[in-house]
């Protein structure tokens, strides 16, 4: 029988994720995710006025099927009393993050040539060398901080090559790029950060719009010069549609990929025998990046709007209803991963959900697989790797999980020297 909202239990505030507001939760939120997977997998969550889809079947049939365009226009917000919050959801509505096709599939195609395999595989050299650079700076310590001294730094300076804007500004787009994914990844409206994020989303449009600017006097390789010149059957971007892609891409090329390497480091640390399988086999790298996205995916949940009533887990969903596919409890559903909650950087038939699926599968997925496997490399060739303290914060972010600080101790060296037998 078909149940909705209103005949549900939805009593159980156990099962709302605003359990993730809690930092023990948030520091483990797989419990949650399991318990309400087995109790409700398609769950009315009360607090968020949402419908929560934790199966696996259930958050790829909501990738295929349900609309990402799930902004408030200006004038809604407006309407709300937010109209403050203008500027924000302007830059959004022409993100391709919650766009539908066609307009979606516009602007994709025209994004999407930058980060092709074989662009990409050019880059293998650079961020290898960028990678040895950031851990030779502390070799001779013995110590660091893998997020601020590695896995922020690696990919912000690898995204500013991309873009086509000088590597010097990287710590400046990794600033801009965690105010704005703090937004992304909370449920929460949080009046005391709106300035702040009204003020970075302002910088953040005179930067792009001053680089667009050197890009008609002076054009250099990167995204935005394609971007700028693209053009499929006499249609171009706007120039107010480069700069909101731009930076949607800007923020997409760090957030995840740092928290890839932060979530996967751990993980690994935390399950010695599997760091031991990759430091004495390197052709595991390919399957342990896989295998470390499904485990703790840095994108853990994405919300999508019903296209029309339809029926879910014998639940009726209404057209226009919220729904928040939880892409972390999918990917340790039991009826998809055999042992779910056990690491395994060999496990086969791995097809998990942390880049999307469908026309949103996130097409910067080559790269952070790149960055991953070059950065797990070398990290675990590091001697006597281990953590100085299992007391671990996490940031403030619902939605992208990633640690804020992650202290490791290791054998010091003046010089390391990598093993070059152990690149893939």
């Amino acid at each position: 029988m078909k149940t909705d909202q209103n005949t549900q239990n939805d009593t159980d505030a156990g099962l709302s994720l605003f359990q993730l507001l809690d930092p023990e939760v948030l520091a483990n939120p797989y419990p949650l995710f399991r318990r309400i997977r087995s109790t409700d997998p398609v769950h009315w969550d009360m607090f968020l006025h949402a419908w929560v889809i934790t199966r696996y079947d259930d958050v790829v049939r909501v990738f295929k099927t349900f609309s990402a365009d799930r902004t408030p226009s200006p004038r809604q917000l407006s309407e709300m009393g937010l109209e403050h919050m203008s500027p924000i959801a302007a830059l959004m509505v022409k993100q391709m993050l919650f766009l539908d096709p066609p307009t979606h599939t516009r602007i994709r195609s025209l994004a999407a040539c930058v980060f092709t395999p074989r662009r990409v595989s050019v880059l293998r050299d650079r961020i290898e060398n960028i990678a040895r650079r950031l851990l030779l700076r502390v070799a001779e310590t013995g110590e660091m901080d893998v997020m601020a001294d590695f896995a922020s730094p690696l990919p912000a300076i690898i995204t500013a090559t991309l873009l086509g804007v000088p590597e010097e500004d990287y710590e400046q787009l990794k600033d801009w790029s965690a105010d704005f994914a703090e937004m992304l990844g909370n449920f929460q409206h949080n009046p005391d950060r709106t300035p702040r994020i009204l003020k970075t989303v302002e910088e953040m449009t005179t930067y792009f719009r001053d680089r667009i600017r050197e890009q008609h006097q002076h054009p250099r390789e990167g995204l935005l010069h394609s971007l700028l010149t693209a053009e499929v059957n006499g249609d171009k971007l706007s120039e107010e549609e480069v700069i909101a892609n731009s930076i949607i891409t800007m923020i997409g090329g760090q957030e995840t990929t740092t928290n890839l390497i932060g979530n996967g480091l751990l993980a690994l640390l935390r399950n010695p025998a599997e760091l031991d399988r990759l430091r004495r086999d390197g052709s595991l790298l390919g399957s342990a990046v896989e295998e470390l996205l499904r485990y703790d995916c840095p994108s853990q949940h994405t919300a999508r709007i019903a296209p029309a009533d339809m029926e879910m887990g014998g639940k009726r969903i209404s057209g226009g209803q919220a729904v928040i596919a939880v892409m972390a409890a999918a990917n340790r559903d039991p009826e998809r991963f055999p042992d779910p909650d056990r690491l395994d950087l060999s496990r086969a038939d791995n097809r998990h959900l942390a880049f999307g699926w469908a026309s949103h599968f996130c097409f910067g997925a080559p790269l952070a697989r790149l960055e991953g496997q070059i950065s797990f490399s070398l990290l675990t060739q590091l001697p006597n790797l281990h953590l100085t303290s299992e007391s671990l914060q996490w940031r403030n972010n619902l939605g992208l999980r990633g640690l804020v600080a992650l202290p490791v101790r290791f054998d010091p060296s003046p010089s390391l020297r990598f093993d070059e037998s152990n690149q893939r």
